[in-house]
């Protein structure tokens, strides 16, 4: 019998395999940030969606940061600024939805 998956591996391989799903994801995370919970929700979303396209070190790339604030940015003790954040959400937004999100 195979071993259940973690939610977040789970989530990353969606995430990694359906760029409509991933722009959703991201939007919603948005959406609620105002909601109980929801600023740890959304620095959860851009957690996964980073590790699902690549990984910190990637997103730093895209994003022009460096590797250590992203890190930073999105650990769970993470208090990024808003301009962080914007840049973070608009690197890993799909290409194709890009510009309807940004």
């Amino acid at each position: 019998m195979k071993a259940a998956r973690d939610h977040d591996e789970a989530m990353i391989e969606m995430l990694r395999n359906d760029p409509e799903f991933t722009a959703s994801y991201l939007r919603t995370a948005l959406e609620e940030i105002g909601l109980p919970g929801g600023e740890f929700a959304f620095l959860s979303a851009l957690r996964q969606v980073a590790q699902a396209q690549g990984g910190i070190t990637q997103l730093a790339k895209i994003a022009k940061m460096k590797r250590e604030a992203v890190s930073r940015a999105l650990s769970p003790r993470g208090n990024p600024t808003l301009k962080t954040l914007a840049t973070l959400y608009r690197a890993l937004m799909p290409a194709s939805k890009r510009k309807r999100a940004a």
